[in-house]
């Protein structure tokens, strides 16, 4: 990103046109990256509440005011009896940047021998999923898709999601792919698709097994890379006999035909690219389904040429001395508690894992009052007048709200860092462009500044931001040989030491323990779970629950809006003029059956909450299934509410990811 800047103003955002992924263009959401700097809501100074919880109710202080009650409050509690395990890290990915989001925080919180925090509400599931197929979560170079003969965008709105994506695509097109969305929401992407594929919800590991069925049935596989590279595969083998078009059909929803056609398609083709993203991993089977997909270029052999695989990210690739950033090693072994359980974490007197209740919270990069699951919970703790909680933001969100302590954070414009990516093999160097507005300081800074007036002296506490790059850069990992500071300082971005396009596995080298793609896992096995990629239904499901899905028959699906990235950017003016109000698309069919008319006010509820929303009814989403754009800030909804008041706390099959998707409801009426 190129920031433009006059008298120390930032006045233009636009994307560098010398980047070989992101081509000189941005997305709906970053364009307005200006808009979003110089808001009039910006947080600029301290603030102390005056109010009661949650009444966003706060007056000005100074920053030293602000870190003495910070260091006091945090102090006493680690010096009780609950210890500084009552103290609790919360954070994820306002920012991806290392500097800003995973150094100082972490070396503060390991010193202080704080509760470690779980970090899985978007990834880890498919990541978990990956790994035991493939060895890590690495997969196909984007820039060897225009080599694609056929493209299947599996679970993602790639339009919205992934723009920069979409001209490697095309590129393909124009050579003959045909695009396949597979997908249960007819999205913006999906309209631009030659197919849809509307699946039902959670299904995706049913429909992989079947397209195998046909690949073998039909003798489309690569023996030889079967031979070579594969691990158990005449178990894989007589695992997809099992899954006959007809039972394929019967559980993903989808016509016989749709899945004898795309299994035939996808064997014939010589390097098929299958692009999936994290929403299908969002059910209870979710990381068996994207294992259960990763598996499919490997029968094919489709790893073997440019364009051909499977991609839920690059980041595994990008690999920093995070030791070195975070240094694990200053700190106690300690108890760890996933984010997602946050409303358990803040209610139950043991945090739901053992040890002491949570008596202080931290957040920054994160607005958990708005994301994470279950959000009724969550709010039960967050009002808990015992619970001390310090919030680091650029503005007053849901969960400011319920802070004690606001303090303000620089955005992207004004502080260092260094990023990874997920859909590319390119390092960032984040130059600050302005001063940081008003009293805004930098994550990394904040964390130096309170762990100073807590007596931490530690050396480690002192190291400044280019001293955290250049730390981060330093590592003998072949694929980041050639980055440096320097280089980056110069150009702004590197690519990795990797080839252009990379294939990762056209010989094998799979990182698992048997060094080849493992289709039998024998560390799924010792984890008690099915060695073989297998389809394990959602939660709520007639599979598993007929007389909750009796009682809530929709299945509810909140992934984020064009316009919002999770609550980011849901409080810039254009952005959300965009979005209009909370909204819930619903099949024509559904519709008529509660006799709600387009443009109606209706309630969407089950047993764990309810929200309002404006309905709209188009029959481009399969019927059953409704969609709630997401996520509103509840402060900006008309009720206060928005979708995760509906979500659960469970956890997915791998990695203890959330299920957000893994959610059934009824609408009706307001």
């Amino acid at each position: 990103m190129l920031v433009t800047v006059e008298d120390g103003r930032a006045v233009r955002v636009a994307g560098d046109p010398d980047h070989p992924f992101t081509n000189g263009f941005l997305c709906a959401k970053v364009n307005r990256y200006i808009e979003r700097t110089y808001h009039p809501d910006r947080l600029t100074q301290p603030l102390r509440r005056v109010g009661p919880k949650g009444s966003g109710t706060f007056a000005p202080i100074s920053w030293d005011d602000a870190l003495d009650e910070i260091a006091s409050r945090l102090g006493d509690i680690a010096s009780s009896p609950h210890g500084p395990q009552a103290i609790l890290p919360y954070s994820y990915a306002g920012t991806m940047g290392l500097v800003q989001g995973s150094s100082m925080d972490h070396r503060f919180f390991h010193l202080l021998g704080a509760s470690k925090l779980d970090r899985t509400i978007c990834s880890m599931a498919g990541t978990v999923g990956m790994r035991m197929t493939v060895g890590a979560n690495i997969g196909a170079d984007s820039e060897g898709v225009p080599e694609s003969d056929l493209i299947l965008l599996w679970g993602t709105n790639t339009l919205t999601a992934n723009p920069h994506l979409w001209p490697f695509i095309l590129k393909a097109r124009e050579r003959g792919a045909p695009i396949i969305c597979i997908d249960p929401l007819r999205t913006r992407t999906a309209l631009q698709c030659d197919e849809w594929l509307p699946i039902r919800p959670g299904t995706d590991a049913a429909l992989a097994l079947g397209l195998m069925h046909v690949v073998f049935a039909r003798g489309l596989e690569d023996r030889d890379y079967l031979e070579q590279y594969t691990l158990g595969h005449e178990d894989l083998r007589a695992r997809a006999a099992e899954w006959t078009p007809e039972r394929t059909a019967a559980v993903t929803g989808l016509s016989r035909h749709d899945v004898e056609s795309l299994g035939e398609r996808y064997g014939r083709a010589k390097a098929a690219f299958i692009r999936v993203n994290y929403g299908l991993q969002r059910h209870a089977g979710g990381g068996m389904a994207v294992r259960t997909i990763a598996c499919l270029p490997a029968v094919t052999g489709h790893w073997r040429r440019a364009g051909g695989g499977v991609q839920l990210s690059t980041s595994a690739n990008f690999q920093f001395n995070k030791r070195a950033l975070e240094r694990p090693d200053l700190g106690p072994d300690v108890r760890t508690i996933n984010m997602i359980r946050l409303g358990e974490a803040l209610t139950m007197d043991d945090a739901g894992v053992g040890g002491p209740p949570v008596k202080a919270l931290v957040v920054y990069n994160s607005n958990p009052a708005a994301v994470a699951p279950d959000r009724n919970a969550v709010l039960r703790g967050l009002a808990r007048e015992d619970l001390f909680t310090v919030v680091l933001e650029h503005f007053q969100t849901d969960t400011a709200d319920w802070a004690d302590i606001v303090l303000p954070a620089t955005t992207q414009l004004e502080h260092w860092d260094v990023h990874f990516a997920y859909g590319h093999h390119y390092v960032t160097l984040n130059q600050p462009s302005i001063t940081p507005i008003g009293e805004a300081k930098p994550n990394s800074e904040i964390f130096r500044l309170i762990a100073a007036r807590m007596g931490m002296a530690q050396p480690a506490m002192r190291d400044d931001d280019v001293t955290l790059i250049r730390q981060a850069l330093d590592t003998q990992a072949s694929k980041l040989q050639g980055v440096t500071f320097d280089g980056l300082l110069e150009r702004g971005w590197m690519r990795l030491n990797v080839p252009t396009p990379y294939l990762p596995y056209a010989n094998g080298e799979f990182t698992t323990p048997s060094g080849k793609c493992e289709f039998r896992s024998a560390r799924l096995e010792e984890m008690g779970l099915d060695p073989l990629p297998t389809y394990i239904p959602p939660y709520e499901s007639p599979e598993r629950d007929p007389d909750l899905v009796a009682r809530y028959p929709l299945t509810l699906i909140s992934s984020p809006a064009h316009t919002f990235l999770n609550t980011t950017f849901v409080n810039v003016t254009s952005l959300r003029r965009q979005a209009r109000e909370p909204e819930v698309l619903l099949h024509p069919a559904d519709a008529e059956r509660r006799a709600i008319a387009a443009g109606a006010m209706v309630t969407v509820r089950n047993d764990r909450g309810a929200f309002l929303a404006r309905a709209r009814v188009e029959p481009s989403l399969r019927e059953g299934v409704i969609w709630a754009p997401s996520i509103w800030w509840g402060k900006l909804a008309g009720d206060g509410a928005n979708a995760n008041q509906t979500t659960s706390q469970r956890e997915t099959d791998l990695g203890h990811g959330p299920v957000f998707y893994d959610n059934q409801v009824e609408v009706e009426m307001a």
